[in-house]
């Protein structure tokens, strides 16, 4: 009688699971089109990738760098156009950078702005 508590447990769980996955799978108008969500992964990852450069420069500079700097410094080698994107920065302040992704091209006018900052979480705005 013991083990029957376990069991309705576990079939409460993989109940809750299997609807949550379903309501997921089942698409909606809030699904994000594939071909964005590959390309804003692209750009997330881009956006990590320089503000892991920030950190480098931080390291061996005592300050954050613009993009132009980190350019100079080889650590932005594919520019600032990247999958229909612009990349821009603020100028780096004394404890912190912005770098922006704004999309650029026609066919990305809805697709999201993306951000990161020396917290290294990229947000969307």
């Amino acid at each position: 009688m013991r083990a029957v508590g376990p069991i309705v447990g576990l079939v409460i769980a993989l109940g809750g699971g299997y609807f949550v996955f379903q309501r997921s799978a089942s698409g909606g108008s809030s699904q994000v089109p594939p071909r964005e969500q590959i390309g804003t992964l692209a750009i997330r990852q881009r956006l990590v990738t320089i503000g892991e450069s920030e950190q480098q420069y931080l390291a061996t500079h005592g300050t954050y760098a613009t993009l132009e700097e980190l350019a100079r410094e080889d650590l932005l080698p594919t520019g600032t156009d990247l999958h229909g994107y612009s990349l821009s920065s603020t100028a780096p302040s004394g404890g912190g950078f912005t770098i922006t992704a704004r999309p650029t091209e026609e066919t990305h006018t809805d697709w999201p702005t993306l951000e990161i900052t020396q917290g290294m979480q990229v947000t969307v705005r």
